[in-house]
Formats: structure tokens, sequence, C-alpha cells
């Protein structure tokens, strides 16, 4: 089969208006002002308004993308959901959602794909994939929307490491025979052994949903043992995050050396700087760090493109490198090679 090559079309975003300030969430969690600003990297971040539910968020930034790339709805074969399963209503298929709120358009069928917070890697992955395999598709939405600044409740000390979780929607159009903006190798890690350190106690088949489980705040993101998490987790994670990016780069034919903007994901600021340096890369002058609007789970990576190019920190040649992370545990990489190729 002829090798197609799959570019990134167009992008939107979307961002609510609404923020919760450090001042605020200082408050609430009882840790200083000054530690959330300068250990956690927050002076604000977004939170969702009244009609800013997932899946809608999600629409409002594929209409944007969909403007920029100058199409419509019906020049799409497929729409892939990669956002948030925590959304509009439960067992809803968001990617059908997600074609009802962009008018119903016949042509593209619709799925969803979740990984957490590195799902829209994947989904670009998958939507690459899928061109490489059909020659009848030609273009691609993926979208997502992210909320989950819902699930933390700040007086539990357990998941402060999450408090920096927000609201956003972003969308990517991914198009075949399209040499702008290449998308290059994606690379995945992922590793069982943290599958139960972070999670929603109620709500499952384990635990259904009760008025008592509300009272207690089982509803919320919680982890059991915080410190073993820690203890295992943190070395583990940033050799994680620098072998998935060697891994992504080695696979698209570069080296660190290459890279010229990383799209890092927003983390507390000493690992933030960390995962850049480590890579080689000045944390502020090739990357963007989200000190404004927070962690915005798998719509990191887009929302660092927009940054990028807004304040001309991503030109024409440029390797760029998305980086994301999640719970469960995942680590994603991918490469985009910026601008026309010739």
């Amino acid at each position: 089969m002829k090798y197609r090559p799959v570019g990134l079309e167009a992008w939107g975003v979307y961002l609510p208006k609404e923020r919760h300030t450090s001042d605020y969430i200082s408050k609430e969690t009882g840790i200083p002002k000054k530690v959330i600003e300068e250990k956690f990297g927050l002076i604000a971040k977004t939170v969702p308004g009244p009609k800013d539910h997932t899946v809608q968020m999600g629409a409002f930034a594929s209409f944007e993308a969909l403007k920029r790339a100058n199409i419509t709805p019906d020049d799409l074969d497929i729409i892939i959901w990669a956002g948030e399963v925590h959304a509009e209503r439960p067992l809803v298929v968001n990617g059908i959602k997600l074609q009802q709120l962009l008018g119903s358009p016949k042509k593209p069928w619709a799925f969803d794909l979740n990984q957490r917070c590195g799902t829209f890697l994947i989904g670009m992955l998958m939507a690459k994939s899928l061109i490489q395999t059909n020659p009848n598709i030609n273009r691609i939405l993926v979208a997502s929307g992210y909320r989950n600044s819902d699930l933390i409740n700040y007086k539990n000390q357990r998941s402060r490491f999450m408090i920096s979780l927000a609201a956003s929607g972003v969308a990517a159009i991914i198009r075949a025979d399209y040499q702008i903006n290449e998308i290059l190798s994606i690379t995945a890690i992922t590793d069982g052994r943290f599958v139960d350190d972070v999670y929603i106690p109620a709500g499952g088949t384990i635990q259904p949903m009760t008025e008592r489980a509300i009272k207690e705040g089982l509803n919320y993101l919680d982890v059991p043992d915080p410190e073993g998490l820690k203890e295992r987790l943190d070395k583990y994670s940033m050799d994680s995050f620098v072998k998935v990016i060697d891994n992504a780069l080695k696979q698209s034919g570069y080296s660190r050396k290459d890279i010229a903007y990383l799209a890092l994901l927003h983390m507390k600021r000493s690992a933030f700087e960390y995962v850049a340096k480590t890579i080689g890369i000045d944390p502020y002058t090739q990357s963007t760090y989200f000190e404004d609007i927070g962690h915005n789970g798998q719509n990191d990576g887009i929302i660092s493109i927009e940054y990028g190019i807004k304040n001309g920190k991503i030109r024409d040649g440029d390797i760029v490198v998305i980086v994301s992370a999640g719970i469960g545990w995942a680590w994603n990489a991918g490469v985009i090679r910026w601008g026309f190729q010739k």
C-alpha cells in the first residue's frame, strides 16, 4: 500500500472564562498561596461555566478547527472522541454526541477512545493509522473536552497533587496526503502496576453510587496510598517521559538535538523543568508553562501548540514534540514536522 503523508491541517482551542485563582485554591485547600504558585505552578486555572459541558467544549473547539480549515462537518470522514468520559451523561458515545452537536452530518461515523490524559495523542495515532489503511478516508476530526476539575475535592489532602486539574476543549483535523505539519511517529508506554493508585471510589460495579457515598466524598478522585505512590512513581515517571520521547524521536528519524519546541503537559514546576532540561530544551523559551490555566489533561498538547504559534516559538521546519501522561499510568509522545516540506 502506498504511503500517504498525514498532517495536522487545523486545530481549535476553547478555554472557559471562569477561573479558580491561587488565592481561592489556597483558601479551599489550606495550602499556602506561595506554595500553590511556586511549587504547583498555579496562578489560576480554568473551570467550567454553566454551559461548558465536556462534549460541548469539544464542539466549540471543533467549530474553530473547521473554520480554520475552511471546511464543514460534511467534509469529515470520521469523528474520534479523544476526550474525557466524565461528560454530559454516563454511557453515551461521546463521539456520536459530538456528531450531533456538529449538526448531525451524515458522511462521518464516530467512536470514542480512552487513555485518560494520553488519549488525544492516541486519537491522532488512530487517525493516522486509519488513513494509512483505507484509501477512502481523507479527513478525521479528533476532538476532546475536559472538565476533571469537577472531580477534585480541595479538602482531600491525599489528592492534592491533582489540584491543577482544569477545563477546556480542543480539536484537530487530521488530513491525508498532506505534507504540512506532518505527523510522524507517536509512541506510548503504559504500566498496570499503578492502575489502582488513583480512582473514584464510588460509581462502578465494585461500589455503586449511593447517598452515603456522596456524603463521604467518594464521588471524587482519591489516592489510597499517596506516600507509597510517590515513592514508587516519581523517578519511574520521569524516566518514562524521557524514554517515550526518545522512542518517538528515533522512530521519526530524529534525536533530542533536533527538537525546537516541546509541547509538554502541565506538571508541578520542578517536574516540568526536569523533563525539559533532561531532553535539552529550555522550559520557558522552547515550551509553554500553563501557570495561568492549569492542567487540561489530554488537551495540553494542542493548547501548547496554540500558545507556541501565537508567541512565535514554533516556526516552519521545526520539530515539535507533544508529550502527555495520565493516571493508570500512561506516557505518550508524538513528533510533528512543522510547516510545509518540499
